[in-house]
């Protein structure tokens, strides 16, 4: 689902916090191993933990955990799938729908999927999923009717490890392929459209759209947020590690508070430390 926050031209329109605000309470999320992030409500963080197989709810201007709900496995990748409510990948073949509501976490519903699930986003009222064996790209009703595929063969030279992805508003899937270390466009039927490379893009995580020609993504190795402009295979870097970017997950956007959330990994090769901070950027 595209969250649409206009035109971000350069690294002169985001306006960086105060240092005080970059960390939300950096005390409550040392004891959450994340492995995602996602603004559901324009006031809220949804937070999915791999140890516990909880999903937590932030507060997100003080950082302060309001609730938390437990799944029957382990819950990956989300993605807001429609209003208020959020789609979280759980074990192998499941997605959970999860509705927020007066500051309340509500399990929706689950829709089964094929084995393996990876990534997840949505457009309309669909989703489309990743797998990681032999991989794969399918396009899924909100109750796991299968609507296209995209069969990676046998050897798999389009994709190997496409964990984030992310759409515009003509069905068009952006995938993040740490592995292959590219971009890759299908349109809405999963044909491949383009794929996209730089030497500003190193070991490519968290994925989001801007708007149909921008594109934002973690450069891991990099320690920087990166822009993509599809139209014109254009690449820029929009944050960086003088911005206090180091090893980006994944990332969020609440076009409400027009406030950009970049979730740093816990287990950075490049660090010693273990890190878990997600970090605010106020869009200008």
């Amino acid at each position: 689902m595209q969250w649409n926050m206009g035109q971000v031209n350069s690294k002169n329109d985001i306006i960086q916090r105060q240092l005080a605000d970059l960390v939300l309470n950096k005390e409550n999320l040392m004891e959450i191993n994340f492995i995602d992030v996602a603004a559901v409500t324009p006031d809220t963080l949804l937070i999915s933990e791999t140890e516990s197989n909880r999903v937590h709810l932030l507060d997100s201007s003080e950082g302060e955990k309001l609730c938390e709900v437990e799944l029957e496995d382990q819950p990956g990748n989300m993605c807001l799938a429609y209003e208020n409510t959020a789609a979280v990948s759980v074990g192998l073949d499941k997605i959970q729908m999860i509705q927020v509501k007066d500051k309340k976490l509500a399990l929706c519903g689950v829709v089964t999927v094929g084995k393996y699930v990876l990534g997840i986003t949505s457009s309309s009222n669909y989703l489309v999923v990743s797998y990681s064996q032999r991989p794969w790209i399918e396009k899924v009703s909100m109750d796991g009717q299968s609507l296209e595929k995209f069969d990676n063969g046998r050897n798999p030279k389009h994709f190997k490890h496409p964990e984030f992805m992310c759409t515009v508003s003509d069905g068009s899937v952006f995938i993040s392929d740490r592995d292959t270390k590219m971009i890759t466009k299908l349109d809405a039927n999963l044909k491949i459209l383009q794929k996209f490379k730089s030497r500003l893009l190193k070991d490519p995580h968290g994925i989001i759209s801007v708007t149909e020609d921008q594109i934002l993504v973690c450069s891991q190795q990099n320690h920087s947020i990166v822009m993509l402009q599809p139209s014109t295979n254009t690449w820029s870097t929009l944050l960086g590690v003088e911005d206090q970017i180091s090893c980006p997950y994944s990332l969020t956007y609440c076009p409400d508070q027009k406030k950009l959330f970049v979730a740093l990994h816990q287990h950075c090769p490049d660090t010693i430390d273990t890190i878990r901070e997600i970090k605010v950027y106020q869009i200008a």
